[in-house]
């Protein structure tokens, strides 16, 4: 009989090595060239559309949209994520996340830009999209544009929320009163919670994990910037040893699935998401006078995520000594990194991180399904009796996350999210040419000492065709 974690796992590492990879550095690699590196050279700029205001007090602002984005980013992949790579995949794994992650930045600038071109307006004159509109309405593709909603619905409620729920449970396998009953138990609060929240009765939990998790992300950075100058006699050692391993090809093509270039591209890609469709569903709701700058303002989503969390993270357990191996792979590598420095501190502080950042990450990945679901039933909100069946279903996916293997739900993941990156970053490239326009616009009336805003003729369509632009 055919093991099911096996078959997950072959499909896993086809689907990404040579599939994704190509496609994945491909596209990047276009983008980057024909913005002539949009993502490095206007930098500087995406700094400052950060802090502009947005037009109506009562829209999303550009921060605002970000901020979404990021939240839905920064999770249990910045911490669990990143020792998996470097325990399974070898210390050169960091090497290959930050190469994805910058070339990667530039499929985020598209992504998001085409979101606000085809972003839509709801009867309160709110702007809502994403993907699945700029595939229908720029492609005039609905089955392709339903299709990615199906797999959207199956990365973020089924794929990303069921391993959230195991690397949260994971981080208690070093405790004492650790057994097999723990991830049910886990798993059972958990799922609970999630569905109080879910059926409308945790908006004060979401409230308090929303203003908490941003001053514990700032304070996970701030132990691993300790933790690293503390071990500062180890550091040159350290990034002799992340480029030796990087640049190891024998190794890797020794073995190219289980290598430091596939875990880094992987695990790199579940942690930023460029590319793969997620953050323009939260670019294309910000009231913005130019969808260029929404599309400068989501770089920074990529490079905050990968440059700043998953760097601190592997730069934390590579500075102390520890060995990675994949007996210690997830959460104990990270809390015995830690301990060294902070001792029976230091994993507890990571369990606390996780427990606040895998709860929001729950939550922020549900609010994703919903404008999937919404797209799919004719762009209405499907029945009260339907999305309680959904609620519950997504509940108790979460509670099944917690028990199964870790294979099982790595490669969940990684497929599921694969899905959409397979469909989102040819449809990118196929309107790209829209995104270049966008930003040639956007640097001329710059250049002209402008406030750039956007007209759809400037780019080649017509009033009618782009409903919000207007």
């Amino acid at each position: 009989m055919l093991d099911p974690v096996y078959l997950l796992n072959q499909i896993d590492e086809i689907m990404y090595f040579p599939i994704l990879i190509i496609i994945m550095a491909s596209a990047g690699l276009y983008f980057t060239l024909r913005t002539r590196g949009v993502q490095i050279r206007l930098f500087r700029e995406s700094l400052r559309l950060i802090l502009e205001p947005s037009h109506d007090e009562n829209s999303v602002s550009s921060l605002q949209a970000m901020l979404v984005s990021t939240a839905s980013r920064v999770g249990t992949g910045n911490i669990i994520g990143v020792s998996t790579a470097i325990c399974l995949g070898g210390p050169g794994a960091v090497f290959w996340m930050w190469l994805m992650c910058i070339i990667g930045a530039s499929s985020a600038f598209i992504e998001s830009t085409l979101a606000q071109v085809f972003k839509q307006k709801d009867h309160h004159g709110h702007a809502y999209g994403g993907p699945a509109y700029y595939i229908e309405h720029g492609l005039n593709m609905p089955k392709t544009a339903a299709l990615f909603c199906i797999f959207l619905i199956a990365t973020y409620a089924v794929g990303f929320n069921m391993l959230c729920s195991f690397n949260l449970q994971s981080t208690f396998m070093d405790y004492p009163f650790y057994n097999s009953t723990t991830p049910i138990i886990i798993g059972a609060i958990l799922a609970i919670l999630t569905a109080y929240c879910l059926f409308g009765g945790g908006k004060r939990i979401i409230k308090i994990t929303g203003t908490v998790v941003p001053f514990m992300g700032f304070a996970y950075v701030g132990v691993a910037l300790i933790i690293i100058l503390l071990n500062y006699q180890n550091i040159p050692a350290m990034f002799s040893l992340i480029l030796k391993n990087a640049f190891d090809f024998q190794s890797i093509f020794g073995g190219v699935a289980g290598s430091c270039m596939v875990y880094g591209i992987k695990r790199g890609l579940f942690s930023n998401e460029a590319g793969v469709g997620s953050a323009p569903n939260a670019s294309a709701s910000a009231n913005v006078s130019h969808p260029a700058k929404q599309g400068l303002v989501q770089t920074l989503s990529v490079y905050i995520d990968t440059l700043l969390l998953c760097t601190a993270t592997a730069l934390m357990c590579l500075s102390t000594g520890v060995a990675p191996s994949p007996i210690v792979s997830g959460a104990p590598y990270v809390q015995m990194s830690i301990s060294t420095v902070f001792g029976v501190a230091g994993p507890i502080f990571i369990t606390v991180a996780m427990v606040l950042f895998a709860f929001t990450t729950l939550i922020g990945n549900l609010y994703y399904v919903d404008n999937a679901l919404i797209f799919l039933n004719g762009k209405t909100m499907p029945s009260k009796r339907f999305m309680k069946l959904f609620n519950i279903a997504a509940s108790l996916i979460v509670f099944v996350g917690a028990i199964i293997p870790m294979d099982a739900a790595w490669a969940m993941a990684d497929i599921t999210m694969g899905g959409m990156t397979l469909i989102n970053l040819p449809v990118c490239m196929l309107l790209g040419k829209i995104a270049f326009d966008c930003l040639k616009d956007y640097e001329t009336q710059k250049k002209e000492g402008k406030n750039p805003v956007f007209k759809a003729t400037d780019v080649g369509f017509s009033e009618e065709e782009l409903d919000f632009w207007k």
